[in-house]
């Protein structure tokens, strides 16, 4: 698969998620980057923002499996993973498999369980695998978390401890809507459309599995300079030398940042990665990962500011 079939390729996915998907042109163009680089999400946005509804629109697209799991105080890990259950007419155990047994698998406000809970992902998020009774069960490709948060309500929530965070490729933000788009989610909504109901939007799956695997494929091969590479590095370097932060970026974010810029250039249509691809990338891949200092917090800055600061810092490669 060259690049223009791929960028006409994911055309064709956008123009398709536009049935159901107003004003969320970048928070959806961020997930379908996850999803070809083999990432998963973290969409954080205040309830009614449409983050579950991008994550099913996502699956409809690609023709996979779905699952959701309401992430409560009280939820086990064996309610995600699953559980052995005694089959009396067999005198045998048998392995009743959790909703993480999927393709696109959504994890609604995953901050309300427990770390324990949350913990219970942290294999199949990072190894495409789950060990259960002493079994090995490989999940189905492409496989996905998107996970969704509320950045108001702090009372009742565990926040994701870093190892978590570390492991989703990507934190979205989802904005409220500006006056024209909420204008035409109204529109849409007056004439009969239904968020539950996505096959009646004449929504059609685009890509398959298979096609997804080909796409990846296709974007090892996108071409990456030694001075890009060094561009990262420098980027995540300078990030744990900041005055404004208490934590740097990791190396597995230095890796994300080259993966997803690859991607992105593939979308774009390109053989290549330029420096516009790393710095629409960073933000992404950074701002769950640093931690600010409480002097910077003070002077009213936020993750996104401070990474813009050290985006400024470094030279960009000619």
């Amino acid at each position: 698969m060259i690049k223009n079939d791929i960028q006409s390729l994911f055309a064709r996915v956008r123009g398709e998620a536009d049935k159901v998907l107003v004003g969320l042109q970048e928070p959806f163009e961020l997930l379908m980057i996850a999803l070809l680089t083999g990432g998963h999400v973290l969409l954080e946005g205040v309830p009614g923002t449409a983050k579950t509804l991008m994550a099913k629109t996502v699956s409809h697209l690609v023709d996979a499996s779905f699952s959701r799991i309401q992430f409560t105080p009280d939820l086990m890990p064996s309610d995600i993973l699953g559980t052995s259950v005694f089959d009396l007419s067999t005198g045998k155990f048998n392995l009743l498999k959790g909703p993480i047994f999927t393709q696109i698998c959504l994890a609604d406000e995953i901050n309300r369980a427990p770390a324990k809970t949350q913990a219970a992902l942290l294999e199949a998020m990072e190894e495409r695998q789950i060990n259960l009774d002493g079994q090995r069960f490989v999940l189905d490709r492409p496989f996905m978390v998107i996970a969704t948060q509320n950045p108001i309500e702090y009372e009742g929530t565990y926040p994701l401890p870093e190892a978590q965070l570390d492991r989703f490729l990507f934190k979205v933000l989802v904005p409220y809507s500006d006056l024209d788009t909420e204008i035409e989610v109204l529109r849409r909504y007056h004439e009969g459309f239904s968020a539950h109901e996505l096959s009646q939007s004449g929504l059609q799956a685009i890509l398959n599995p298979e096609t997804v695997a080909s796409v990846q494929e296709a974007i090892q091969a996108i071409q990456v300079e030694a001075g890009i590479m060094r561009y990262i590095g420098q980027i995540t370097a300078v990030s744990r030398r900041s005055a404004d932060l208490m934590l740097g970026a990791s190396t597995r974010a230095a890796t994300h940042v080259l993966l997803a810029s690859k991607t992105a250039a593939a979308l774009a249509g390109r053989s290549y990665v330029t420096p516009d691809d790393v710095k629409y990338i960073v933000p992404h891949v950074f701002r769950h990962r640093v931690i600010l200092k409480p002097e910077a917090e003070i002077e009213g800055l936020d993750a996104d500011a401070v990474i813009a600061r050290l985006l400024g810092s470094v030279e960009v490669p000619r």
